[in-house]
């Protein structure tokens, strides 16, 4: 309900200004709506967007899509629900980020667990071409290295400088490849 009051409301304020709504106006108006409720949490407002066949996988400027804002903010049933609707849990940011990678950043393991058991490559990298296993071992989440490897990682692959993540989870982390 919330949603048609906001779109009423965007309508209202274009209509004041101009015959029509610009309709890219309006699509970024529902996208903002759209990536707020994933960062609050506001399943009501996500089944509001899946009710009305919204793409589940819209992007910002910066590559996120709900489900990454999701994952990196703790908002597990939001998660829940749009991984239940078919929201694609390997789409990677403009960095090449993914919401497994974010999860692990923030801490948010019971997120993470729940996108190992996507059907994600667990080897995917980011632009600076590093795996989720990565992350959990720079990040001490050394209970995920277990899972991640169960679910088919390489933690003794390595990025650019070399660093894997068995050499991160111990300690050693390398700023500049080795000569």
């Amino acid at each position: 309900m919330r949603i048609y009051i906001g779109l009423f409301m965007t309508w209202l304020a274009f209509a004041a200004h101009a015959e029509t709504p610009d309709p890219d106006a309006v699509k970024a108006q529902l996208r903002d709506y759209y990536f707020d409720a994933a960062r609050r949490g506001d399943v009501e407002m996500l089944n509001t967007f899946i009710d009305a066949g919204y793409a589940l996988n819209a992007q910002d400027e910066k590559g996120y899509t709900a489900l990454i804002l999701a994952a990196y903010h703790g908002q597990a049933p939001f998660v829940e629900r749009l991984l239940a609707a078919g929201a694609d849990a390997c789409v990677q940011d403009k960095r090449g980020n993914t919401a497994l990678m974010g999860a692990i950043f923030k801490g948010e393991l019971k997120i993470a667990q729940r996108l190992l058991s996507t059907d994600c490559n667990p080897d995917q990298r980011n632009g600076a071409g590093q795996t989720a296993a990565m992350y959990a071992g720079l990040f001490k989440r050394v209970e995920l290295l277990d899972e991640l490897k169960a679910k088919g990682a390489d933690l003794n692959a390595e990025d650019p400088v070399g660093n894997s993540a068995s050499r991160l989870a111990s300690g050693e982390i390398r700023t500049a490849a080795p000569r």
